[in-house]
């Protein structure tokens, strides 16, 4: 728990940077992106084929729709501040299996990846339209992250009903 906290605290004192501000990217954000990438792409691998329709209530999304869900959000966000299109071909919240759920995760960590490569100091202040409103391409490449945190709390959930021990919280991480 005490992680999580430490993460969510880190996570806003970046979004607290200045939109403004000059100097080098924000290379903190690319480590959390990379923490909450290793975290969701362990949970998914972990997660038993059986149980990616594992719902905790009938009103919310599957395991695997998270996943999906993931995959959608961050195909559209990861990529906006470079110009590029999703590489997904369709809605990955309606994939069947674990194999066709874990591709599309991979496909877009690997678009995503692309993009934090792209990062420069301008990004600080190049401004790009983020649902209707001008947003700095670090502010909304880091939303995405703010975003991959979000929706692995709910993997945490689902793999703990499963009594699964998610990767934050295993020895070592």
């Amino acid at each position: 728990m005490k992680r999580g906290v430490m993460i969510a605290v880190l996570a806003a004192t970046a979004f607290a940077r200045p939109a403004a501000a000059q100097g080098p990217p924000d290379v903190s954000m690319k480590g959390q992106y990379e923490l909450a990438k290793m975290w969701i792409t362990k949970s998914a691998a972990m997660m038993p084929e059986a149980d990616y329709s594992f719902k905790p209530t009938p009103e919310v999304r599957s395991f695997g729709q998270v996943l999906g869900h993931i995959a959608n959000s961050m195909g559209m966000i990861c990529v906006a501040p470079t110009g590029a299109k999703s590489p997904l071909a369709g809605d990955a919240e309606k994939l069947a299996t674990k194999a066709e759920v874990t591709k599309a995760v991979d496909d877009v960590f690997a678009a995503c990846d692309k993009a934090w490569a792209g990062v420069t100091p301008s990004w600080n202040t190049d401004m790009v339209d983020f649902f209707g409103k001008s947003q700095t391409k670090m502010a909304v490449i880091a939303f995405n992250t703010s975003h991959l945190f979000e929706h692995y709390g709910n993997l945490v959930t689902y793999l703990r009903l499963k009594n699964l021990v998610p990767p934050s919280s295993q020895k070592g991480m």
